[in-house]
């Protein structure tokens, strides 16, 4: 299993997630960056184990993140 990590401190909140993974990816109201739905987080930093039907589609989202807070191990 794989997991993403997002470094949500760093986000600009351009939105590139949510429109490409509407099922990962929430714009928050409160402060307009993205959430990772269903993660854990400390600080920030949040954390998703994905299956791995979903590990390429999420390499492409990671890749589209103009600011690359978006990683998958």
């Amino acid at each position: 299993m794989h997991k993403i990590i997002h470094y949500r401190n760093k986000c600009i909140g351009c939105g590139v997630c949510h429109e490409q993974q509407p099922v990962l990816w929430r714009m928050s109201k409160k402060d307009g960056k993205a959430t990772l739905l269903k993660s854990t987080g400390k600080k920030d930093v949040f954390i998703l184990s994905i299956p791995d039907a979903l590990v390429v589609h999420s390499q492409d989202v990671a890749r589209a993140c103009p600011v690359r807070v978006i990683k998958i191990l």
